[in-house]
């Protein structure tokens, strides 16, 4: 008695006879056959070849899974029963069957009881699926979600009800006809025709999710964008909004790519009452590749008045910066370009008391000395502007040439040393506002400055490492000045651990720091074997004589600095927490801040509290203190909750709140926000906005899935 065979051996002796038998298909020779395997394969009366046994049929790319498969030769027809499994070529259609008839390319024929899906997203169910020249499936009695359908529960969360069906692969749209769309089983709206684009399509033409936004001041509003594909490089957004209050909104965005760069326009205008007559709102930005690693950027930005981008949702700026720039970043070079143009739309704040138009050029190079003697920088800058917060309606031209060399040792016992030379020389020319002009000059004889580090490192028994670092630097500079030097970018200034050891402390190049000093500080920190890191620096600095540059409030001003501490710590917990202080030999403050931040899966939270001393050289009249919150939290796997909030605490007043609710899971994202801005003026008015935006996942790539699915009980 012949032993049977095994059903390895069975199906290796299938996979032979197939490939013996390789269905041919009516396609060029290029193309070649088509590939079948099973378990087992008989070759009956006729032409006719029947496959049986985890039969897999493979065809440029498409693959066919099925528990049987007839191939009529004669007439080049597949009969299949199943279960079916057909994955297009690239697997970003499946299509599910109990039954069907397809040519022998799998291009054309007829499924039973079929399931389409597309990008593993959206199911398209139907009685039958008639496939018709590879490019076109038709469906009767369909449909169509995203949303996942559990056992004992067959109602989806949305679904989308039509007669027919047509999907095109080539131009990647699905077509509906007698479309009925359902939420929860119950119909809500009824449509002859719709058209959406399927999920791996990222641009088409057509309307886009509705926004609605309602406001204390515009009502309630609903906004409907529009896209228009302009091609494979462009494209166009109308965004058109109407409110129940009689605002008429209008809004456009032209998007377009190049070869070497992109640009976007954007533009809004309106007319709602708020303000007499039109307002309006437009933007420019784009970035383009000049070759040899130079690039073009510009940014520009223009507004009708004080309050639209607030009553519009648009921002929250107050003060709008167009800029355009040219350079090139390399290791050792650096080359820019600017043009900043300044519009403020801040209460109190005039525009003729602004550098409207600010321009520079800047250039450097470093060069490393041969033998270790260090490295040598060399820097040419020129700019101005043409108006001063001073003197209304003046201007400055500015030429500045500077040169530095720098060096490091390593000196026995773990000892660091540097020194440090700088050089520089400075042109003004300014106008008066009256037609006259005036010129000065500054030279800053050879700067010098002398480091010392000296680094305790020591590891711990945990595996971690601990460090603490005193720090010693010398520094005396002195500038021989023909003339007055306007102050304009030098006004605004910091002390932080950032700058303790700084050249220079001014923040703009039209204030340089004189005289002889000498900076202090001592810092500490510490990484455990566990993750946590925590650490902190004080410091200070000590004046061989006091200049008047700096003011008490800097906590820079007068012959000793105010004492700077500051401290850090963080967890593998996700806790960070930030402090810094600066404070007299009479513990008065004159500068706090304070943050704290936690990241953990389930909720995340950051604050920060700042508090500064009133000066008057900033144009800060009164003492400054102000907390903001926000908060996150994923109450499940599908509902997350946010908070955000501005207190002023010098004031006693809440500026702003906000709470939103979003929910997103497989095939629906929600999302709810409700905002509060307290602060008025004559322009910018107390208002409340509350907005709802719906999104269905599965139609276009823009749409990605929620962070879960829908859990299943079984």
């Amino acid at each position: 008695m012949t032993p049977r065979p095994r059903p390895a051996f069975r199906r290796v002796k299938a996979l032979l006879l197939a490939a013996a038998l390789a269905l041919p298909v009516p396609a060029p020779a290029a193309e070649g056959p088509a590939t079948l395997v099973a378990d087992r394969v008989e070759l009956q009366r006729g032409d006719l070849l029947v496959a049986t046994g985890a039969v897999e049929v493979l065809y440029q790319g498409s693959r066919l899974r099925a528990a049987r498969v007839s191939y009529d030769g004669t007439a080049g027809t597949l009969a299949i029963e199943g279960p079916i499994v057909l994955t297009e070529a690239g697997g970003g259609t499946i299509v599910l069957a109990d039954a069907g008839e397809l040519s022998s390319d799998l291009r054309e024929g007829l499924l039973q009881s079929a399931r389409m899906v597309l990008d593993r997203q959206l199911q398209i169910a139907a009685a039958e699926l008639r496939r018709v020249g590879g490019r076109y499936t038709q469906a009767s009695r369909v449909v169509a979600s995203s949303c996942r359908v559990c056992a004992g529960s067959e109602t989806p969360l949305w679904e989308i009800r039509a007669r027919r069906v047509i999907h095109d692969a080539e131009e990647r749209q699905i077509y509906f006809q007698n479309a009925e769309f359902r939420i929860a089983g119950l119909p809500v709206a009824w449509l002859p025709r719709l058209r959406m684009p399927d999920p791996t399509l990222e641009r088409a033409t057509g309307f886009l999710m509705p926004v609605m936004r309602s406001t204390s001041g515009l009502g309630f509003g609903i906004g409907t964008p529009y896209f228009i594909r302009l091609g494979d490089t462009r494209d166009v957004t109308l965004y058109p909004f109407l409110s129940t209050k009689g605002a008429r909104a209008f809004g456009l965005r032209y998007r377009q790519a190049f070869a070497n760069g992109e640009i976007e326009l954007t533009g809004t205008t309106a007319h709602d009452g708020l303000v007499p007559g039109q307002r309006g709102h437009a933007t420019a930005a784009g970035r383009f590749d000049l070759g040899r690693g130079y690039v073009l950027r510009f940014d520009a930005e223009t507004v009708s008045d004080r309050g639209y981008l607030a009553d519009y949702g648009l921002s929250d700026t107050d003060r709008l910066e167009s800029r355009v720039s040219v350079g090139r970043i390399r290791r050792d070079e650096y080359v820019m370009a600017r043009l900043v143009h300044f519009h403020s739309i801040r209460e109190g704040e005039a525009n003729n008391s602004l550098p409207a138009v600010v321009g520079d050029v800047d250039l450097r190079r470093r060069f490393a000395l041969p033998r270790g003697m260090g490295v040598l920088g060399l820097r040419l800058q020129g700019g101005g502007y043409s108006a001063s917060q001073q003197v209304a309606g003046a201007g400055l031209r500015r030429l500045t040439i500077e040169a530095d060399w720098r060096r490091d040792w390593l000196l026995p016992g773990g000892l660091l040393a540097a020194a440090e030379l700088r050089a520089s020389a400075d042109y003004y020319r300014y106008g008066l506002g009256s037609g006259a002009l005036g010129r000065s000059a500054r030279v800053e004889t050879p700067a010098a400055m002398a480091e010392l580090r000296w680094p305790w490192a020591r590891g711990r028994a945990d595996g971690g490492v601990e460090v603490i670092e005193p720090v010693a630097q010398l520094v005396w500079s002195r500038s021989h000045i023909q003339g007055t030097v306007p102050n304009e970018d030098s006004r605004l200034l910091e002390f932080d651990e950032g700058n303790l050891f700084a050249f220079n402390r001014f923040p703009g190049a039209e204030r340089r720091e004189q005289g002889t000093r000498l900076n202090l500080g001592l810092g500490y920190s510490r990484l455990t074997g566990e993750g946590l890191s925590f650490g902190g620096l004080v410091g200070r600095v000590l004046r061989a004589d006091d200049r008047g540059q700096f003011t008490r409030a800097s906590g820079l001003g007068g012959a000793r600095s105010d004492w700077l501490v500051s401290m850090f710590v963080s967890t593998p917990g996700g806790l960070a927490v930030q402090g810094r202080v600066a404070f007299d030999d009479q513990v008065e403050l004159s500068r706090s801040e304070l943050r704290l931040r936690l990241e953990r899966s389930r909720y995340g939270l950051a604050t920060a509290w700042v508090w500064a001393a009133a000066d008057a050289a900033e144009d800060r009249l009164r003492e400054t203190s102000e907390w903001v919150v926000d908060g996150r939290w994923q109450m499940s796997s599908t509902w997350a909750a946010r908070v955000s909030g501005r207190y002023d605490l010098a004031a006693d007043r809440a500026t702003e709140a906000g709470l939103g609710l979003e929910f997103a899971n497989e095939c629906l994202r929600v999302d709810l926000s409700l905002s509060r801005r307290f602060t008025s003026s004559t322009s910018v008015r107390a208002s409340t906005d509350f907005g709802l935006s719906v999104d269905l996942v599965g139609f276009g790539a823009g749409s990605a899935a929620g962070p879960a699915g829908r859990a299943c009980r079984g």
